[in-house]
C-alpha cells in the first residue's frame, strides 16, 4: 500500500482530497429549495421570464398570492393576483439572475411592521 502511496504525485493527492471534501460539502449543505417553507402555486400560475422582466400570469378561478425565487437569492416581492390578470417581478438582467421557482406566499405584512 505505501508503495502505491509513493507512485501516486503530490498534484494529485492534493486534487483528489480537495475534490472530496468539496463532494462533502456539498452534499452536506441543503438545497435553497429544500429551506422554502412555502408550497407551490398551483400549475395554472405561469411564468415567462425575459433578461428585463419576469411576468407572472394567473389563469385560475381564484386568487393567488406568489412571489419568485432567483438563482442568485434576491428577495422578490408577494404579489396578488387576480383570476385572469398578471404581475411583473424583475427579470433576469445582464448577470443572468434567472428565476427557478415560483413560490405562495403570504401577502400580509409582519407584525410592527
Amino acid at each position: 500500500m505505501s508503495n502505491l502511496m509513493s507512485r501516486i504525485s503530490r498534484p494529485v493527492a492534493l486534487t483528489a482530497t480537495t475534490a472530496a471534501g468539496l463532494l462533502m460539502a456539498l452534499t452536506a449543505t441543503p438545497s435553497a429549495a429544500a429551506a422554502t417553507t412555502e408550497p407551490a402555486p398551483p400549475e395554472c400560475v405561469q411564468y415567462h421570464s425575459s433578461w428585463r422582466y419576469t411576468h407572472v400570469s394567473n389563469s385560475c378561478d381564484a386568487t393567488v398570492a406568489v412571489t419568485v425565487e432567483y438563482t442568485n437569492g434576491q428577495d422578490a416581492p408577494c404579489r396578488v393576483i387576480q383570476p385572469g390578470e398578471w404581475a411583473t417581478f424583475s427579470g433576469y438582467g445582464t448577470q443572468s439572475n434567472y428565476v427557478t421557482a415560483l413560490r405562495s406566499c403570504d401577502p400580509t405584512p409582519a407584525a410592527g411592521v
